[in-house]
């Protein structure tokens, strides 16, 4: 079998950022987010990288990475745009965004073949995350059996603003039954984590599952 593959999202246009945050460097050798995530994955056994991007950005986003990714794994390229699959519906003028994750996944129909994980290009996952992700993919992964991996909310938020999450449902043998995407979570002093919706703040506990993408 195929060692899996690891799927990044970074079509996004980083519209609150300000800029191509997927390439913007941090570490102290100018480090992008995703490729300590990359390197996660090549330790863990991922064989190959797929880059979901926007066509007008691709020189520049391959300028980026393939310099750093060369020779350690390998890589691909999907090209997301908003007429793909969407014959029949009619694309609002005033749209530039991207459509969403599972748009995203569409576009790598034909392309992506073998058992896979999806990421976030600037979000930061941890090692074991990836070693958990390719021993499902390895070992129990099937057309009618995927996974989800959880983290503790309080361990995913931020001090500088609010985050966006996937507040999971589980059930008592650890089956996900509902994701409902919450896009403004935070710690609210004096009373613990809430979301807000509408402009109704609602709790959360520390322990809730929630998703990264």
């Amino acid at each position: 079998m195929s060692a899996p593959i690891l799927v990044v999202l970074a079509a996004g246009m980083a519209s609150r950022y300000g800029s191509m945050k997927q390439t913007e460097g941090f570490g102290p050798s100018g480090e992008t987010i995703m490729e300590y995530s990359i390197y996660d994955a090549i330790r863990a056994g991922f064989g190959k990288v797929v880059f979901i991007i926007r066509a007008d950005f691709a020189e520049a986003f391959k300028a980026v990475v393939e310099p750093k990714l060369k020779g350690k794994i390998e890589i691909g390229y999907v090209f997301q745009s908003l007429d793909q699959y969407t014959e029949g519906f009619s694309i609002p003028q005033e749209r530039t965004k991207p459509w969403g994750t599972a748009h995203a996944l569409l576009c790598t129909k034909g392309v992506v073949h073998e058992p896979f994980a999806v990421i976030n290009a600037d979000d930061y996952y941890g090692q074991e995350a990836f070693v958990e992700a390719y021993t499902f993919l390895t070992t129990t992964c099937s057309e009618k059996e995927y996974c989800i991996l959880g983290y503790e909310l309080a361990n995913t938020l931020s001090e500088n603003g609010t985050v966006s999450r996937g507040v999971c449902s589980v059930d008592a043998a650890g089956y996900l039954t509902t994701i409902n995407e919450r896009t403004k979570i935070y710690r609210k002093e004096g009373a613990g984590i809430v979301f807000e919706e509408d402009g109704i703040e609602t709790p959360l506990q520390e322990d809730t599952r929630v998703s990264m993408n």
